[in-house]
């Protein structure tokens, strides 16, 4: 014989289940807000220049100042991709709102055709929101065939509000700096916060280039 719940019990299954509900809205918006949150960080550090993340410009610069400032570019690879990435500049002198180009070769030393697509940062922190990109090679992946060699150009300009800046006026010399993932890998590694070079790539397994 069955008995029948009483009111209390049936009010305890109520609350069980309206518990159950809410911990599982939960749960499925903390997964959202973990595959929102890449994207938020993205465009948070693109439009504060947050970590060294630099500007994408819509046009070249019209103004251009007397002072000058000093560009150092570095270049890293991940041990995971099988490239040679250098700089054929280390480091050059351009007026504060010049539009310049600088180059760097990467070379496929593998018997594979291979996919990699850059990650980049500024330094000084405080200085990439003034950093502007017009066309760069980090902006689609770049395939190479086994042996094949190129150059990549990054056409760029500081930005004269540097100078206004209490935080970043007083740079002389600032560091561009990329990494080149393989494709498959670069959404784990741009998810990270970026670094100047040198700082956390022995834990990434980056090493880094030298023109040649």
């Amino acid at each position: 014989m069955h008995s029948t719940p009483t009111r209390s019990q049936a009010d305890m299954a109520r609350r069980h289940r309206k518990v159950a509900l809410v911990c599982a809205g939960v749960a499925v918006g903390m997964v959202g807000m973990s595959y929102a949150a890449v994207p938020l960080y993205r465009m948070f550090c693109q439009v504060t220049g947050f970590g060294g993340t630099t500007q994408v410009a819509a046009a070249p610069s019209q103004t251009v100042l007397d002072q000058t400032i000093t560009m150092r570019f570095d270049a890293n690879v991940s041990k995971k991709l099988a490239w040679k990435f250098v700089p054929l500049e280390r480091k050059i002198e351009l007026r504060i709102g010049e539009n310049r180009i600088a180059n760097y070769r990467a070379t496929n030393t593998s018997d594979r055709v291979l996919t990699g697509t850059a990650t980049f940062n500024v330094s000084p922190e405080s200085a990439g929101i003034h950093f502007n990109k017009i066309e760069c090679f980090c902006f689609t992946e770049q395939t190479l065939q086994p042996g094949e060699s190129v150059e990549m150009p990054v056409s760029f300009y500081v930005d004269t509000e540097i100078v206004n800046d209490p935080n970043a006026a007083h740079f002389t010399q600032l560091t561009l700096s990329y990494t080149f993932y393989p494709a498959e890998a670069a959404n784990d590694a741009s998810a990270q916060v970026d670094t100047p070079a040198g700082k956390a790539n022995d834990r990434a397994g980056v090493h880094g280039g030298s023109p040649g």
